[in-house]
């Protein structure tokens, strides 16, 4: 059977480049897919500022959590947001260790020269830990002795254009500073920019009692290394510090680095299935179209004794060796798409160029066996209904078009449509983002199954419709809406991918913008606060800042906004804000209560969202256990529940609090209410001292979150474009196929008289009504699955559709609808009439 497969797609190369093409952009997709999947499971993170220490001791960066059934424990863990610091007494405990020689603490800290502009993140540290990169001082330079000098690295010096002797102002943690230069060092560091204080002031300014950042540790002549790791892992083993060595040092130093593996896997994942599943959907259409256009072949098959299971054979194997060719070539190209994606997602900022790419043969080989299961089952799919039918019927089936419906298409149909409803009922269940996310592409995807499976119905309902205007043309129109009518088998599997290519479009475009808007609009009804001031340089605003404005006469109350994550015990993960506390609260937020006040937050209290009320079943009054951004167990009270959880976070915390446990406690606005007799001058006078401030309205933290959407929609975008460019690429080889095996069809046209220009504008015509029906079908499931998602996510049916995103949608679409048929049309009618019929 291999061997007859072989010869029929030597025989017709033709009608299987359609499929061919449809599998290898599946192959490239799922290849490149895997390879930011694999990037996140196996990425090295490159170090730099512990390259020289060849083991590094660390606090442990997860919360865990361990739940029991039976017998059974089931262990997780999930990364925290901040860095985690190593208990005071772990440096002296290392020491004690057999085969170490030498301890060299290490605090980290932010750290910027105001005025150097551009270039990586600037962090603080003691100079007794320069030996951990090594960083050495230049000629003319030395070490800071004294608490009002620094030594920074040779590129944050060439930055800011400065040398041995200046004075400048650095911002840490605390209110900026003038320190003189002593040095200028050399070392091997490009994602980071280093300052070094001495030892009392950078534990000062660490702000954190003795405790270390990590400790890099050098073990004693002719102690190994990783024998010299094993021995501080069991001597740290009932402790909260963990032991890096070789690879694993990076993941120390760069949490956003080791952070970024796990979004590279879980994304990997989600657009390489759902990649997997389109490519399903499309290349059944495109097989199936295929097998109609070869019916005479398959039905003299038939009438000359051929089982169906041996025709399920040969349209199997035919599929199986256009899936290996495709999946091998798509493969190949999967590797340079990969390489981009990874590129793309680094500018982006998604991925931190410290995450080393992996480029390996197992994605690609993935790719190839996906793509093969995927032609064997689009093939078995296809084939069902030529396969079945008896030898009797063969021949006379295949000279016409069969205008009947299958029951047993018609009830799938309708049960796959009735999933696809369930779907969206609990699509608008779902509140939070990454359980709406996957749910709402599945629905897509589930709704376009049942067009595809209900395409005739659908399209001869929708071409009885679309062509009584279509009529009002004598030759043309009259002809397309006919044609159109006829071929509703042949035309249904074009409207699949177009269906899908618009539903699929729309909702990656407007999905993250229904999102944004919502975000945006509680920002800006919550701030109530006439003013806000913040930080054009990403220095962040000293809590300094705050006493100064509120001595300016007329300001009521001034509110210090930051943000973080914090997780409870059972590893939810939750957006939380903190806030200045006190009775001027309510004069600059209003985050929408429902229950209790905020009058009553403090350091012991949170307030929560309506999502996080109503998942953990709290009220005000209940104790809330939570874990803060440095893994420090809390028991805050519930003192409100509020609504406009989207703009500002799923929890409120006191930001004394929040600043005790975060890398930056500086604050990322400060808002300002005052009694009208305030005006913005004022304010930028009184903080014209900080030159990195500027004042604007409330509005601007409101911007602040326009801008963090729009940057999430941008990945978004990258990831599921990617779907989008495969579905758009099938689309127009499936509709290529179709005009194409109508050659004897305009052959006909032309021998009764059809002028070559009229068999063009019936096309045109026909492919219209085609678009037009693909645009309505997809708009209805694009709107139903935005509907849903916009009342999960938002708690208003409110979909963000402009008109300046869906008119360029539909005009693509129609576009090439129009160019895919045009193309193929004309070269079919180059040929002579006479000759082709």
């Amino acid at each position: 059977m291999l061997r007859y497969a072989w010869w029929t797609l030597r025989a017709r190369r033709a009608g299987f480049v359609g499929a061919f093409l449809a599998l290898c952009c599946a192959a490239a997709l799922v290849t490149a897919c895997g390879g930011l999947l694999e990037t996140g499971l196996r990425g090295e993170i490159g170090t730099e500022r512990y390259a020289a220490a060849p083991v590094v001791v660390a606090a442990d960066q997860n919360v865990h959590h361990e739940t029991r059934k039976g017998d059974k424990v089931k262990h997780k863990a999930k990364p925290v947001s901040e860095r985690v610091w190593l208990p005071a007494g772990t440096a002296g405990a290392v020491a004690g260790v057999p085969g170490v020689g030498r301890v060299v603490p290490e605090v980290t800290f932010p750290a910027a020269v105001v005025g150097a502009e551009g270039g990586p993140e600037s962090l603080g540290h003691a100079w007794s830990s320069a030996a951990l990169t090594p960083f050495t001082v230049r000629d003319g330079g030395r070490a800071p002795a004294a608490g009002d000098e620094i030594v920074v690295d040779a590129g944050l010096a060439r930055r800011a254009g400065i040398a041995v002797g200046d004075a400048v102002t650095v911002q840490a943690t605390d209110a900026p500073a003038a320190y003189t230069v002593v040095g200028v060092a050399e070392g091997a560091v490009r994602e980071q920019s280093a300052v070094f204080f001495a030892e009392d002031e950078a534990r000062r300014l660490a702000g954190h009692d003795g405790r270390d950042t990590v400790l890099g540790v050098f073990p004693a002549e002719g102690v190994p290394a990783d024998e010299l790791a094993a021995r501080l892992g069991e001597a740290l083993r009932d402790t909260s510090a963990v032991v890096r060595t070789g690879g694993e040092r990076g993941e120390v130093e760069f949490l956003d680095a080791a952070q970024a593996r796990v979004r590279l896997v879980s994304m990997g994942g989600a657009i390489g299935g759902t990649g997997l599943l389109v490519a399903v959907l499309v290349v059944v259409g495109t097989l199936t179209l295929a097998t109609q256009q070869r019916h005479r072949e398959l039905a003299l098959l038939r009438a000359i004794a051929a089982t169906p299971r041996q025709t399920r054979r040969l349209i199997g194997r035919e599929a199986l060796i256009v899936g290996l060719l495709a999946g091998g070539c798509g493969a190949v190209a999967g590797q340079p798409l990969a390489a981009l994606l990874h590129a793309r997602l680094t500018e982006l900022g998604t991925v931190p160029e410290t995450v080393e790419r992996v480029a390996s043969p197992f994605p690609a080989v993935a790719a190839v066996l996906a793509t093969l299961f995927a032609a064997w089952l689009a093939a078995r799919l296809a084939a069902r209904r030529t396969a079945r039918i008896r030898p009797a019927e063969a021949l006379t089936e295949s000279a016409v078009d069969v205008r009947g419906v299958a029951w047993g298409r018609l009830l799938a149909g309708g049960l796959v449509l009735a999933g696809g409803v369930v779907l969206l009922v609990v699509l608008s269940a779902l509140r939070t983002e990454p359980a709406a996310t996957p749910v709402t592409y599945l629905a897509v995807l589930v709704l376009c199954v049942a067009v595809a499976l209900l395409g005739p119905v659908l399209a001869r309902g929708a071409f009885a419709v679309l062509g009584v205007p279509l009529r009002l043309s004598r030759v043309s129109g009259h002809l397309a809406a006919h044609h159109a009518r006829a071929g509703a088998r042949r035309l249904a599997a074009v409207i699949t991918p177009l269906t899908l290519l618009v539903a699929m479009a729309a909702v990656i475009v407007f999905s993250q913008p229904t999102l944004g808007a919502a975000a945006e609009r509680q920002a800006r009804d919550g701030v109530v606060a006439e003013h806000a001031v913040v930080s054009d340089g990403g220095l962040g605003v000293p809590t300094v800042v705050g006493d100064r404005l509120r001595s300016v006469p007329g300001v009521t109350a001034v509110t210090e906004v930051s943000h973080t994550e914090v997780r409870t015990p059972g590893l939810d993960r939750y957006r939380t804000q903190g806030v200045t506390s006190g009775p001027g609260l309510a004069e600059t937020l209003d985050l929408g209560v429902v229950a209790g006040s905020l009058a009553d937050l403090d350091e012991d209290g949170v307030a929560v969202s309506e999502l996080v009320a109503d998942r953990h079943g709290l009220r005000p009054g209940d104790a809330f256990p939570l874990v803060l951004g440095d893994n420090t167990p809390v028991t805050p009270t519930v003192v409100a529940v509020y609504e406009r959880r989207l703009g500002f976070g799923e929890l409120t915390l006191d930001r004394g609090l929040v600043a005790a446990h975060v890398d930056d406690p500086l604050a990322e606005a400060t808002l300002v209410a005052s009694d009208g007799s305030v005006d913005a001058a004022e304010l930028a006078a009184a903080v014209s001292e900080f030159r990195w401030l500027a004042v604007r309205d409330g509005g601007a933290l409101a911007d602040r979150v326009a801008e963090g959407r729009r940057a999430d929609a941008e990945v978004a975008f990258l990831g599921m474009g990617l779907v989008l460019a495969f579905t758009t690429i099938a689309a127009v080889n499936t509709l290529a196929m179709a005009t194409a095996d109508r050659a004897r069809e305009f052959a006909l046209l032309r021998l009764i008289g059809t002028s070559r220009r009229q068999v063009l504008r019936m096309l045109r015509l026909e492919s219209l009504t085609v678009a037009a029906t693909a645009v309505l079908l997809g708009t209805g499931i694009a709107l139903a699955t935005l509907a849903a998602f916009s009342g999960g996510m938002t708690g208003r049916v409110a979909p963000a559709v402009s008109a300046t995103g869906y008119a360029p949608l539909v005009a693509a679409v129609v576009g090439l609808t129009l160019l895919a048929t045009a193309i193929p049309a004309r070269v079919a009618l180059r040929a002579a009439a006479v000759r082709v019929s």
